[in-house]
């Protein structure tokens, strides 16, 4: 199935644009999202490995499953004061 994930700050630097559109299997979870992310633009595996994944408008665990319609977003840590 064909998903849009929208990326934010760190990611979106990183990508050098604001969303990936992947291809994942009809069975796949946040796990496989992060795999296919690295496998298309290879400079955010750093940052994946700290980042949150919002599936639907709410923080999912890598065994989320995603729908083809699912709103899917990469959201860095966030530091500051």
């Amino acid at each position: 199935m064909k998903i849009r994930v929208q990326l934010f700050a760190g990611a979106k630097q990183l990508a050098g644009r604001d969303h990936v559109e992947l291809t994942v299997p009809e069975t796949a979870c946040v796990s496989d999202l992060r795999q296919a992310l690295v496998q298309t633009v290879p400079g955010l595996e750093p940052l994946l490995q700290r980042a949150r994944i919002a599936v639907d408008l709410e923080f999912a665990n890598d065994a989320t499953l995603i729908r083809p319609t699912s709103e899917i977003a990469v959201i860095p840590p966030v530091s500051g004061g």
